[in-house]
């Protein structure tokens, strides 16, 4: 702790903020990138009655991400009570609605704003644009003219008390559960791998997306604690990031925090993972109806994932960790609104156009 103490004393707690947040990115880029981990993939392929490699990805990550965090809370590297999404109150009906949309959102995008990210460090066009409007959006909704709406739907039914509510305590589960429940999901991933015939190195770097969560909570943390200023204890999310690092480019005096290094830092390690692995490539979108499904999409992500207190990496992984219930909620949500969405508009729509 002395010398993690003189680190930050030495370059200052927003610059080791920023290069906290830089190598959590750049973590979660490479292993992101090497595992293909998504969300909306999962969905699909689980909509469709398989449970495949796709699933197992997704399985794995969310289960790791939990042994990891409970792991390190057992072993008092992170308390969880400390966390901002735990610190603030929760919105139900954020979680609800935001998620629904979101969900909606990362199939008609074809990725969720994490995966968004990552194949634009891999060069694939149609992601940069709409991952710029994801980011636009979301700034929008934060502090714009859609913040006075969102406000709106999120105070609509929030939890008591100006706090959020841990899953395990509501359910009246001891804070061990947790770790246990993560190892029992790890199982279930790991038996889903096996039957889809995964490679060995794909269940690694999928387990590292879930380390990756970890790194940031307990950095974070242990910044926080010896810190003169206030800092948030977070980790891998991309809505509210995603904005800040947006305005951090057109702010006269932006200020560094682990937010501004992380979204640079993913698509730095996704952008390098690629490079090695001879995968960087440019795409664009194809034909103009591709266009504007993505970019549609990419609206609803932005204003759904402000909405639901994270995306499908924010709320459904690194808030999943800590056992946040509305996270829980949200995440329920993006797999319904996904689900549903791929139903009506590409399996029975795609149905329907060849008819």
């Amino acid at each position: 702790m002395e010398s993690f103490i003189a680190f930050v004393e030495w370059i200052g707690e927003d610059r080791a903020g920023a290069l906290f947040g830089l190598l959590t990115g750049m973590v979660f880029g490479i292993a992101a990138q090497r595992s293909s981990f998504c969300l909306r993939a999962a969905t699909v392929e689980f909509a469709r009655g398989i449970l495949g490699g796709k699933v197992g990805v997704w399985l794995l990550t969310f289960s790791t991400a939990m042994v990891w965090v409970q792991g390190a809370q057992w072993l008092g590297l992170f308390d969880a009570r400390d966390a901002r999404m735990m610190g603030v109150a929760g919105s139900w009906s954020g979680a609800l609605i935001g998620g629904l949309m979101f969900g909606v959102g990362m199939v008609l995008a074809r990725g969720c704003s994490g995966r968004l990210l990552v194949l634009a460090a891999t060069g694939n066009l149609r992601s940069v644009v709409s991952g710029l409007i994801f980011a636009v959006v979301a700034q929008m909704s934060l502090h714009g003219w859609l913040a006075p709406f969102r406000s709106w739907l999120a105070g609509l039914w929030t939890t008591p008390n100006g706090q959020n509510l841990n899953l395990l305590t509501l359910i009246g589960l001891p804070d061990e559960a947790g770790l246990v429940l993560g190892l029992i999901l790890a199982l279930v991933a790991i038996s889903v791998a096996v039957r889809a015939k995964m490679p060995v190195a794909t269940l690694v770097f999928a387990s590292g997306v879930g380390f990756a969560v970890a790194l940031g909570w307990v950095l974070t943390w242990t910044l926080a604690e010896i810190a003169w200023e206030p800092v948030n204890v977070t980790s891998a999310t991309f809505t509210g990031p995603s904005a800040n690092t947006l305005m951090f480019f057109l702010e006269p005096s932006p200020a560094l925090n682990f937010d501004i290094g992380l979204v640079p830092g993913v698509f730095l390690g996704a952008f390098l993972s690629a490079l090695v692995r001879r995968e960087f490539r440019f795409q664009g979108f194809e034909g103009e109806a591709n266009m504007r499904r993505s970019m549609f999409g990419a609206v609803l992500m932005g204003f759904g994932g402000m909405l639901a207190g994270g995306c499908a990496i924010g709320a459904g992984v690194t808030g999943g960790s800590i056992f946040a219930a509305t996270a829980w909620l949200a995440l329920f949500c993006f797999w319904l609104g996904a689900m549903a969405t791929d139903l009506l508009v590409d399996q029975r729509g795609g149905r329907l156009a060849a008819a």
